[in-house]
């Protein structure tokens, strides 16, 4: 429990000092010259030198070490990035389909933009874009890295995961109980693919990408691309799985079958890879077929 306390406080704090800035600057810019996104290069100004410093540079120097292993930024092979990709691709395309499935099932709350009116395009496009890589650099340097790694290390991947995804949720200041199980899944994806590439580098790219298409698609449509104003359908317990249900839900098995075929050969190229070969300990393992074990 020290260890999973530890890394939870640790993971926390750096996705405060890494988001607090940016929420400022942004809230400013919105008030303040808002016909100019004046905000985007300072805040990408301070993202560079914040994820510098978690990479070990700048004082203190006693520190670097430490801070650099629990970033846990490290460079890939470029197959074992590929597999990366495709993994946390199909993950993510998976895990839309299992929100399609599960808004037949549940209600979902709405998830809708604050009022923009009076704001100009360029800097609500603007702010919403680069909001993507901010996310995608901050969270997955807080949770994958220096919350997930001394976890996954004590108590395993699992642990590690449904600990990151209730902190995920817990920082997303819109989170309600029935969204357990989605942030939960996010952590799976990104932790997984983490885990077996042993580096955050494909997760932030995942993380980033995933984030542009949700923002661009909330500001488009004016709500979430899985939300029942977007599908109208009664729930199934009321009015019967049609055909668009039964579609979803095959899709997902289908698609989740493939996410699975993807990290079992990503957790074989990284064993191969002459990164995992020089490395001080094993960090993925193929136990038997089908069995893979991180750590």
């Amino acid at each position: 429990m020290g260890v999973i306390a530890r890394a939870v406080f640790v993971g926390m704090l750096v996705m405060i000092a890494g988001t607090m800035p940016r929420n400022l600057l942004f809230a400013a810019n919105l008030r303040y010259f808002a016909g100019v996104p004046w905000a985007v290069p300072l805040t990408a100004v301070y993202l560079w030198l914040f994820w510098r410093w978690l990479d070990g540079a700048g004082p203190p120097e006693e520190t670097a070490a430490a801070r650099r292993e629990g970033l846990r930024a490290n460079r890939l092979p470029g197959r074992v990035w590929a597999w990366a990709l495709v993994a946390g691709g199909l993950g993510i395309a998976a895990l839309v389909l299992a929100l399609r499935v599960a808004n037949r099932l549940v209600v979902l709350p709405e998830q809708r933009l604050p009022d923009l009116s009076g704001i100009p395009t360029v800097t609500v496009v603007s702010l919403l874009l680069f909001a993507a890589p901010v996310a995608g650099v901050v969270e997955e340097a807080a949770f994958r890295g220096y919350m997930q790694r001394p976890i996954e290390r004590r108590s395993g991947l699992p642990v590690a995961i449904l600990v990151t995804g209730t902190m995920f949720a817990v920082a997303h200041l819109d989170f309600t109980p029935i969204l357990w199980p989605y942030y939960v899944a996010v952590a799976a994806i990104y932790g997984t693919v983490t885990c077996l590439a042993d580096s955050i580098l494909p997760a932030v790219v995942l993380h980033t990408a995933g984030n542009l298409y949700s923002n661009l698609d909330l500001w488009l449509h004016g709500s979430a691309e899985w939300q029942a104003s977007r599908h109208p359908a009664a729930l199934v317990w009321d009015a019967g799985a049609d055909a668009s249900f039964w579609l979803a839900l095959v899709a997902l098995l289908f698609v989740a079958a493939l996410m699975v075929g993807a990290c079992l050969e990503l957790a074989r190229v990284a064993r191969g890879s002459p990164a995992a070969g020089n490395a001080s300990e094993a960090v993925v393992a193929v136990q038997r077929p089908g069995e893979i074990r991180c750590g």
